[in-house]
């Protein structure tokens, strides 16, 4: 499972943690990795602070998006557009969801929302 968002450090972050708590919950072998297409140079603070209240933890620093990381994804989620320079995976779903940045809260609860959605397809 393949989450991309510009920055590759606030919402598909946020997806990628709880994704993969959802999906372990559900007893399903999946997981997933976030990705930027201009990464920031570290995790967004409000994203990160979010995430700790949430229990959970972000990983490592946000990375550059590439060729393979869409080919290799079972699934793509975007929550924005993705430049032209990359090929865009038949089946990739966009999300439109608040940003982290401004309402975490909000952000997060928009995220999940369809995360358990996409979980519940998965699991069938």
């Amino acid at each position: 499972m393949l989450f991309i968002c510009e920055h590759g450090s606030a919402k598909s972050v946020v997806a990628v943690a709880h994704f993969n708590r959802l999906a372990v919950t559900r007893g399903l072998d999946l997981r997933a990795v976030s990705r930027g297409t201009t990464p920031d140079a570290s995790m967004h603070p409000a994203a990160v602070a979010g995430l700790s209240a949430d229990g959970l933890a972000s990983a490592g620093e946000p990375i550059m998006l590439s060729e393979s990381d869409l080919r290799d994804a079972f699934q793509v989620v975007i929550f924005s557009e993705l430049p032209d320079s990359y090929r865009v995976p038949e089946g990739t779903q966009l999300w439109t969801v608040p940003a982290v940045s401004e309402d975490y809260a909000r952000s997060r609860s928009a995220i999940v929302s369809r995360i358990e959605l996409l979980i519940e397809e998965l699991s069938d």
